[in-house]
């Protein structure tokens, strides 16, 4: 009974550390995928093997340093698409080659601030709140139907009141606001995680100008990016396990 005691111990011992350490759902050899625009898109390198600049210079990166040096155990591969100047549309124009056929076990979404420029400009391709929310959800919908097994993290889009965006502010909060909301209700309606990266900016900007985390209202300084790898690896342990 004793010895029983005491496997059941490290046993439990085992479990509780499991579910303790960060990045609980990172299982070995999965791939993580990063998607969105230019705020993802870092300025990454295209083509070739430069590690050093495949993954551009932006939350992603920062994360994938992160986690890639934590659990090296892990073998973790870390991919970024983004693009810049995306809009949900273009995401979901390019999804297969992009998204699906890496096969990732985990994939991030940062898109909407373009969807908002376009209609804050008055742009011809500027698509409206629902479109943008009927496309995003199908562009959910076949991830989840091709990749049964896939983990997907919803991102906040985000702008704070500096630049141009503080010249049209009235304008970008109202329509910035309605794509935020429906990528909220996106995440609940598909049980998946979400990275409020809006309420992570507001906030810091009772510590600082937000100047100082978008340099120009829409894009992040490193330290804003900093601030982004922080909430995104929150909300990772919101991730259910795999099915593995």
């Amino acid at each position: 009974m004793k010895l029983l005691a005491v496997i059941l111990g490290l046993v439990t011992f085992s479990v509780s550390a499991r579910a303790a350490e960060p990045a609980p759902f990172l299982y070995n050899h999965e791939r993580i995928l990063f998607q969105g625009d230019s705020i993802t898109d870092g300025g990454r390198q295209r083509a070739g093997n430069d590690l050093n600049h495949i993954m551009g210079q932006d939350y992603a990166y920062l994360i994938a340093a992160r986690l890639g040096a934590q659990f090296p155990d892990r073998q973790l591969t870390f991919l970024n698409r983004g693009i810049s100047g995306n809009t949900v549309t273009d995401l979901a124009a390019r999804w297969q080659g992009d998204a699906l056929d890496l096969k990732p076990d985990v994939i991030s979404i940062l898109v909407g601030v373009n969807d908002t420029a376009d209609v804050v400009d008055g742009r011809a391709k500027a698509v409206t709140a629902g479109q943008f929310e009927q496309t995003y959800d199908r562009l959910i919908e076949d991830t989840l139907a091709g990749l049964p097994k896939v983990r997907l993290v919803l991102c906040e889009p985000f702008v704070l009141p500096v630049g141009r965006v503080k010249a049209g502010w009235e304008k970008w909060s109202v329509e910035m606001a309605s794509r935020r909301q429906i990528v909220a209700k996106l995440a609940a309606k598909h049980h998946l995680p979400f990275v409020p990266f809006q309420t992570v900016f507001d906030g810091a900007c009772r510590r600082a100008p937000a100047d100082y985390w978008l340099w120009d209202g829409v894009h992040p300084t490193y330290a804003g990016h900093e601030l982004m790898a922080d909430a995104w690896l929150r909300a990772l342990d919101a991730l259910p396990p795999a099915g593995k």
